[in-house]
């Protein structure tokens, strides 16, 4: 049953997306539907659904609207995120840049953030646009962050959760939030949905570069953290815990400036050998333990199932 009811908010917010997108220029409208109609989950658009309709079940359509100003901002920071990485591929696909340039990616990316904030001003609500711009700032921060430190081999746990935070975090907690805010749900109850999303978007994060080493699915841009320099928590909690050998050819791979494919695979059981992964899934998942706790409290329905079972869907995804 719970499936089901997700199925039918995704099959919402999937209408409002094509709904929306309407830009003057039909290149923009080419560019934004080959980058939000590859395949993405509509995590942000569906926790902010789901975390209104906990406390107001019978919502009207201006939610769906609201919440997939969210999908815009995350398909901007795909778009941007893909010139700035030299990406290839994204979601099994060749990246936009690959298709028309990076200036014309930039720019369609600019233009999905500004879609973003117009969507947010239509609430007339001083609260959520706060929230939104406020969001927008830490994430641009969190992509310099990044850039600023690649390779930076002895970067420490708690700057890389900085970082994700920003990166990622902020965002999937600002969906909660928002969706708390559009359900009219207490401040008490706003800031427990802020916090299960700030938990959730960094066992997010975490996971989803375990997969950039682990993943099995086919189409994903195996190693690509490790090929840009991107030091994560595997690799933090594996040069933590390596002999001094291991250690010194791992730091040797990672500052490879053209790793090959049999880099990777060294880099990789080096990683593995000393539980790298093994760690970096523990702490993953005392995130989503936390994420559940702060759930504690709310009401008892549905939409709390749901959230339940994201959560443990993030947990055990394999892309």
């Amino acid at each position: 049953m719970i499936v089901e009811e997700i199925k039918k908010e995704l099959l919402l917010i999937e209408e409002a997306l094509k709904n929306f997108l309407s830009s003057q220029v039909p290149f923009i409208n080419q560019v934004s539907e080959y980058i939000l109609f590859a395949g993405g989950k509509r995590i942000r658009p569906l926790l902010t659904v789901i975390c209104a309709k906990l406390f107001s079940p019978s919502v009207s359509e201006v939610l769906y609207r609201s919440s997939i100003l969210f999908e815009y901002l995350h398909a901007a920071t795909l778009l941007h995120d893909d010139v700035v990485d030299s990406a290839e591929f994204r979601r099994g696909r060749k990246a936009a840049r690959n298709l028309w340039g990076n200036q014309a990616t930039i720019l369609v990316g600019d233009y999905l953030y500004a879609k973003a904030l117009k969507l947010a001003s239509e609430l007339r609500n001083p609260e959520i646009m706060e929230i939104i711009t406020e969001t927008t700032l830490i994430m641009s921060e969190g992509e310099v962050l990044q850039l600023l430190n690649l390779y930076q081999t002895n970067l420490s746990e708690e700057f890389y959760e900085e970082i994700i935070f920003r990166k990622t975090a902020a965002l999937i907690s600002a969906c909660c939030e928002v969706g708390a805010i559009l359900g009219g749900a207490s401040n008490k109850e706003r800031e427990k949905l802020k916090i299960f999303g700030k938990y959730l978007g960094l066992s997010f994060q975490i996971i989803d570069d375990l997969l950039d080493y682990l993943s099995t699915e086919t189409g994903k841009d195996l190693g690509r953290d490790f090929k840009e320099g991107k030091i994560t928590l595997p690799v933090i909690y594996a040069l933590k815990q390596a002999s001094e050998a291991d250690q010194k050819r791992l730091l040797e791979l990672l500052n490879l400036p053209e790793p090959k494919e049999e880099f990777f695979e060294e880099a990789k059981n080096l990683i593995e050998k000393n539980q790298g992964f093994k760690l970096a899934q523990e702490k993953a998942l005392s995130y989503i333990n936390k994420a559940k706790d702060t759930l504690n409290g709310l009401p008892e329905n549905i939409y709390k199932q749901m959230l339940l079972f994201i959560t443990d869907y993030l947990t055990n995804r394999k892309k």
